[in-house]
């Protein structure tokens, strides 16, 4: 079976956007076990997962990330607004202006409706749309006008 495959109801959680960046990531997820162990379980799959990856690539051992991971409980609709734009945001310094949707390693393109096998990954469905996807780049595009504080 290939990653993009996976039935969205055998998920821990569900993941509405993120960005994979060259030294750390930022990923959105909501919650789907009833108990609450959804998001601490899923991180800890997706890090050991990653960490046996990267070390048999690179023929290492031994642990990979120099903490655990960082979480955030978004409370309110105005605060999960930002985190889209924010997320989305991350490789602004590493592509030129205009064009963050050509960044592969984020789902900023899935919003745009830009056709790819990744958009797999989220579940737009299990979040609020607030943005049509001309919307969302007119959001992000003014995200980078001003000084945004990190969350």
């Amino acid at each position: 079976m290939h990653l993009f495959d996976v039935d969205r109801r055998d998920t821990l959680v569900d993941i509405g956007a993120y960005c994979l960046m060259p030294n750390h990531f930022h990923i959105l997820i909501r919650e789907k076990d009833a108990k609450g162990k959804g998001v601490s379980k899923f991180m800890q799959k997706l890090m050991t997962a990653y960490t046996m990856y990267y070390n048999k690539k690179r023929a290492r051992t031994g642990a990979l990330f120099g903490s655990s991971y960082k979480a955030r409980h978004v409370v309110d609709d105005v605060h999960l607004k930002y985190l889209f734009a924010y997320i989305h945001l991350n490789p602004a310094e590493l592509v030129a202006r205009g064009q963050l949707e050509k960044y592969a390693y984020s789902s900023y393109s899935d919003y745009l409706d830009i056709k790819r096998k990744q958009r797999a990954i989220i579940n737009p469905h299990a979040f609020p749309n607030y943005f049509s996807p001309d919307e969302m780049k007119d959001e992000v595009e003014e995200w980078l006008l001003h000084d945004v504080p990190e969350v």
